[in-house]
């Protein structure tokens, strides 16, 4: 044991058996889908195809139908391409779709969000997972978490959200990414957030450019070692289609390559849109990897 205390740099996830939410998790042998639903009107994938109440909630049950785990509400967006909204704009995005899809699942809820007003008032609405984009440096937003036994994504940006950083650099990626995220991690406890509270994520694109994305994913065992589960959120990046010279619409099969080879560098939970060929991949990957039986086995058995 060293560095960030209840941490390993083993390449062990420390309690590897989460309780979230509602839900049970062993990270040993079992990778946790989540699904994005964004009641954003400029979100960089959905374009505000979930901007609407109804359709927002709508498209959680869809997901939470087709097998995800977990349910990302977000109403605002990283990118600095955007006008700034207060707090209680945020709060009104997010508050009533969390209400309404807590009413009909178990599944886990989170709220992407950096600000401490908007995070409790989602925990008052029924989530159960705070997803900081801002790494918790927001005054306040840490407290809350730990006063409510909230679970925490803590994520590395240099901005944070809403701020652009013009031609980020870094003298080594990983070094720098895994530094601050054993930063961040370190607040958290000091905040009072349990380690068994904590999940982490190097924010692949955010303040990041291709070749830094592609750096993370090449030595991704660097942040998922820390001890933590690790957390990506791949989903049609500009990374992915900048490798592939795709548009947005065209990059699923690259998310895919991407998610699979984050799996067997340690990631155990992975952020997407399309949630339905997420799982079969997961799945599939689980089963290779020895942790899930076949659903269906007949093949030469009979």
């Amino acid at each position: 044991m060293s560095g960030v205390a209840g941490t390993s740099f083993s390449g062990e996830i420390i309690e590897p058996v989460r309780r979230i939410g509602r839900r049970e998790f062993d990270f040993r042998r079992q990778v946790a889908i989540m699904a994005i639903v964004n009641r954003t009107p400029n979100s960089f994938h959905d374009q505000g195809r979930t901007f609407e109440l109804e359709r927002a909630v709508e498209a959680a049950r869809r997901a939470v139908d087709a097998g995800a785990d977990w349910v990302d509400i977000g109403g605002f967006a990283f990118s600095a391409a955007q006008a700034e909204i207060g707090v209680d704009e945020e709060i009104e995005r997010v508050a009533p779709v969390i209400s309404e899809v807590r009413r009909v699942t178990d599944a886990v809820i989170s709220v992407d969000t950096h600000r401490a007003a908007v995070a409790q008032a989602a925990l008052d609405s029924g989530a159960d997972v705070i997803n900081d984009t801002n790494g918790l440096r927001e005054p306040g937003i840490a407290e809350v978490a730990a006063r409510a036994g909230a679970t925490v994504v803590v994520t590395h940006s240099l901005g944070g959200p809403g701020r652009r950083v013009f031609r980020p650099r870094y003298d080594d990626i990983l070094s720098e990414v895994t530094a601050y995220l054993r930063e961040r991690v370190r607040a958290a406890l000091d905040a009072g957030i349990a380690a068994d509270r904590i999940i982490i994520d190097p924010g692949h694109d955010l303040n990041k450019n291709t070749y830094h994305s592609l750096e993370l994913m090449r030595r991704l065992e660097e942040v998922t070692s820390i001890g933590y589960p690790t957390l990506v959120a791949l989903s049609n990046k500009d990374f992915i289609g900048e490798t592939l010279d795709r548009p947005l619409g065209e990059r699923g099969e690259g998310t895919i390559a991407a998610n699979v080879m984050a799996i067997l560098r340690g990631a155990r939970i992975v952020r997407v849109h399309d949630v339905p060929a997420t799982v079969a991949a997961v799945r599939m990957t689980e089963a290779m990897l020895g942790w899930r039986a076949p659903a269906a086995a007949r093949h030469n058995l009979a």
